[in-house]
C-alpha cells in the first residue's frame, strides 16, 4: 500500500497481515479524496479505527494541518506508528485506546475536527453508534464531513442529529457514506 498523491506520494506504508485489518484500496481512496478534496486543505483530521493510518496520512500528504489517530488493536498499532515515523515533520498524534475511550477526551480538550474518516471493523455495526458518539460530543466542527466506509449492504442512518448523509458511492463490497451538517 502507498500514498497516493501529495507531498508523500509513493511512500509505502507497511500493512498488518490477516483479516485484524482492512485497509481501504487505493482505488477508494483516491475517488474518496477526489470527493473531498476541497475539505483537505489545512485540515484537522480524526482517523478513526485507522488500522494503518492510510487514510489518515494521506490527508496529511495532501495538506491537512493534523490528524489525530485512534486505533487499539495490539498488532495493529506498532503498525500505525510505524507507519507516522516515516512522514517526517507532521503533527500527529496516535491514540492507542479504544474509540470509545478516546472520544470524550478529545471533546474535553475542545478540539473540532474538520474531516473524520470512520472505518470500523466489517460485521460488527460501530457505524450508527460511533456516528451517534462522535456527534453528540460535538467533535466534528461546523462545516465539517464525516466519512464511514462500510459494507455495501450495510445502510448506515441517513440522518444523526443534525447531520444528514450527502452522498453514498460503492466500490465493489465496499461503500462509503458522506455525512454534513444540514445547514452546511
Amino acid at each position: 500500500m502507498r500514498i497516493i498523491a501529495g507531498k508523500f506520494r509513493s511512500l509505502q506504508l507497511a500493512t498488518v497481515s490477516g483479516m485484524e485489518v482492512r485497509p481501504t484500496m487505493d482505488r477508494v481512496r483516491e475517488s474518496l479524496f477526489s470527493i473531498i478534496s476541497d475539505h483537505i486543505p489545512d485540515a484537522l483530521v480524526l482517523d478513526l479505527y485507522s488500522g494503518s493510518g492510510a487514510l489518515g496520512l494521506e490527508a496529511l500528504s495532501r495538506g491537512a494541518r493534523a490528524v489525530h489517530f485512534v486505533e487499539s488493536g495490539r498488532r495493529v498499532v506498532p503498525v500505525l506508528r510505524k507507519n507516522v515515523e516515516k512522514f517526517p515533520g507532521i503533527d500527529a498524534t496516535v491514540h492507542p485506546l479504544p474509540v470509545e475511550k478516546v472520544l470524550p477526551r478529545l471533546a474535553a480538550l475542545r478540539l473540532k475536527f474538520d474531516l473524520v474518516f470512520l472505518d470500523p471493523p466489517y460485521r460488527k455495526n460501530l457505524v450508527p453508534e460511533t456516528l451517534e458518539r462522535l456527534i453528540g460530543l460535538g467533535l466534528p466542527a461546523e462545516k465539517g464531513r464525516i466519512i464511514a466506509e462500510h459494507e455495501v449492504r450495510f445502510q448506515p442512518p441517513r440522518e444523526i442529529g443534525n447531520w444528514f448523509r450527502i452522498d453514498i458511492r460503492t466500490y465493489g463490497d465496499t461503500a462509503l457514506s458522506i455525512y454534513s451538517p444540514l445547514a452546511g
